[in-house]
């Protein structure tokens, strides 16, 4: 068994709290020292009480999601010798109403791979992001549906 931790901080500051006039905007540590500032979504909380610039976690979810695909990608490509220069998904996520309930319940990932030497097939390529796909962990943790889009 792994275990992973973060710890996500806030302090209240200034002004009022009951009537929800306070600040959304906190911080998430990480073990290696990394401090992220994070912040609720202006599409769910308004500004000022929101902090546009900082990472909500929406954002946050689909960006891990994206990342655990990506890594495995590479991992599985550099196992079959298809060497990759570069990778960039546009990931999204989409939030909707499903069962009286809010939730992120679709995220499309779309990777543009490039590589040193010829491309794989697209056969080849679509079997390495669905092997991807099922060896990611977060993907394995998730009733999110995740859809991998190949242009």
């Amino acid at each position: 068994m792994t275990k992973f931790s973060a710890e996500v901080s806030w302090q209240r500051g200034g002004g009022t709290f009951t009537d929800g006039k306070y600040s959304r905007g906190h911080m998430w540590n990480f073990d290696g020292g990394l401090s992220v500032p994070a912040s609720a979504s202006p599409h769910n909380v308004p500004l000022p009480y929101s902090v546009a610039e900082n990472v909500d976690p929406e954002e946050a979810y689909v960006a891990a999601l994206s990342s655990c695909h990506m890594l495995f990608y590479l991992w599985l490509a550099s196992k079959k010798g298809i060497v990759v220069n570069s990778y960039v998904d546009t990931a999204t996520g989409i939030m909707e109403k499903v069962d009286g309930k809010m939730l992120v319940s679709r995220v499309e990932l779309k990777p543009a791979v490039i590589y040193a030497d010829e491309a794989p097939s697209r056969k080849m390529e679509e079997k390495l992001h669905h092997e991807a796909h099922e060896l990611c962990f977060l993907a394995n943790s998730v009733k999110t549906n995740i859809e991998v889009r190949l242009d």
